[in-house]
């Protein structure tokens, strides 16, 4: 169709007479003047120059400056801190994997899971040195049945008071220990505060003495709880492990 209509075109074209074939051509021109580039006054020129040399000369723009990075989050430093002294009352600050500083909101759960593990420490340690001079009433608690303490985990499996000890720790965890955690994660409760505070100091110093000493005497305990057992089985002889 594109031949078809320049063929058509043409010979129309050489058919008009020559003063309407000027007038034709010169009002194609402001058409054609609109596909060519836009022509510059030697003004303009000059000053899209003088612009640009501007720029070149121009120091570059500075860079904006890098954020700071967050400083690490520093538990010692906590005034509410508790614990961070040694037995001689010393500072103690006593993190070498880092853990505070990488894991902030898990702080709490660690003290929680401190204290009672701490708390089964001192519990343990008092039941393994008193079970080598006394036993609860009952054959299968006797000493005819169980020589040694270390011995009582395995040969109290076989009976079954190991699996009562287990149900009854688990039901604990479920109805007190995970709402517990709850309420601490919430802001509710202080880590390894239950509300027995039957025999706490009513002064706050008094308290934050006793909290302290319950600190230190159970990290001692887990310790202590570790050796006794590591004894018992390499000497294979009770208290006082030798």
């Amino acid at each position: 169709r594109r031949e078809s209509f320049i063929g058509d075109t043409v010979p129309f074209f050489c058919l008009l007479p020559p003063p309407m074939k000027l007038s034709l051509l010169l009002g194609l021109l402001p058409l054609a003047s609109g596909f060519s580039p836009a022509s510059l006054s030697p003004r303009a020129l000059t000053s899209l120059r003088s612009d640009a040399a501007a720029s070149d000369d121009a120091p570059p723009a500075p860079e904006p400056a890098a954020p700071a990075a967050p400083s690490a989050y520093d538990i010692f430093s906590d005034p509410a801190y508790v614990g961070n002294s040694d037995f001689r009352g010393k500072r103690f600050d006593f993190d070498p994997l880092g853990l505070a500083a990488a894991y902030p909101p898990f702080v709490p759960w660690f003290r929680e899971c401190e204290l009672r593990h701490g708390r089964t420490a001192m519990i343990a340690v008092l039941g393994f040195i008193a079970t080598d001079f006394m036993r609860l009433p009952g054959e299968m608690y006797s000493f005819e049945a169980i020589p040694k303490t270390i011995d009582a985990h395995d040969a109290l499996l076989k009976s079954g008071p190991m699996y009562q000890l287990l149900i009854w720790i688990g039901l604990f965890d479920l109805l007190v220990t995970a709402p517990a955690a709850k309420a601490m994660g919430d802001g509710f409760r202080e880590p390894g505060d239950y509300g027995w505070r039957w025999f706490a100091p009513t002064s706050k110093e008094a308290f934050d003495v006793k909290r302290d000493a319950e600190l230190k005497n159970g990290r001692l305990a887990m310790c202590a709880l570790g050796g006794i057992a590591t004894q018992s089985i390499i000497t294979g002889h009770g208290f006082p492990y030798v």
